[in-house]
């Protein structure tokens, strides 16, 4: 499904795609939160994509953790540690391997969201990107147990993370900065599930090209 050149070229998809989104994503989080998702996450993977692209790396998993780490490091607000978290974890996972399949990466999205769900305190239903990740892990799963090819693996996979986007809307938020709007956060999208949303639809579109 992807070596270190594809998964090098999902990095810069997603630091592309995050850019051009980081308003929207911004917009989204003024409603509800900080207002600095978007350009909290745009200036993490721009520094992964430097990152990146002055380095040298020889596994998947090494630039995976590359990315974890310029996360960490760059981005402020509660989206660094999560994300940065969620790609170390994923980097774990397929360390040492020169190829990642498809249940490597439904491995590497199971570990992804425990680090984010025991870093952030957070479970499924509380209006944050776990509302996004954890449906697309339970999809990749029952495709992996069914025998279904890589690309529509994925599609499902994304398909859950943006219906659980808008079961984002319909929901309380009981976690950050959105949880203070208490009823009023109701009718507005998560920014971190939509920026999950984006990342694994950029991850199954470039690992279909």
């Amino acid at each position: 499904m992807a070596n270190k050149d594809k998964v090098f070229d999902v990095i810069m998809a997603i630091s592309d795609i995050i850019e051009e989104k980081k308003l929207y994503l911004t917009q989204l989080d003024a409603a509800i939160g900080d207002g600095d998702h978007g350009l909290n996450m745009a200036k993490g993977f721009g520094a992964a994509r430097e990152k990146l692209e002055s380095g040298s790396f020889q596994t998947p998993s090494d630039i995976l953790k590359a990315v974890g780490m310029a996360l960490i490091s760059k981005v402020g607000g509660a989206a660094g540690p999560l994300y940065g978290t969620a790609f170390l974890n994923a980097s774990k996972v397929v360390a040492g391997k020169e190829e990642i399949g498809l249940a490597d990466f439904t491995a590497m999205l199971e570990s992804a969201l425990d680090g984010v769900k025991s870093r952030g305190k957070a479970v499924r239903g509380e209006k944050t990107m776990v509302d996004a990740l954890e449906p697309a892990l339970d999809a990749l799963k029952a495709a992996l147990d069914e025998g279904t090819a890589p690309e529509e693996a994925l599609n499902r996979a994304v398909k859950a993370a943006e219906e659980g986007v808008a079961f984002t809307k319909t929901i309380r938020a009981t976690k950050g900065r959105a949880s203070y709007l208490g009823d009023r956060s109701i009718g507005h999208e998560d920014p971190g599930a939509m920026s999950s949303y984006v990342i694994l639809k950029t991850i199954a579109e470039t690992c279909s090209r």
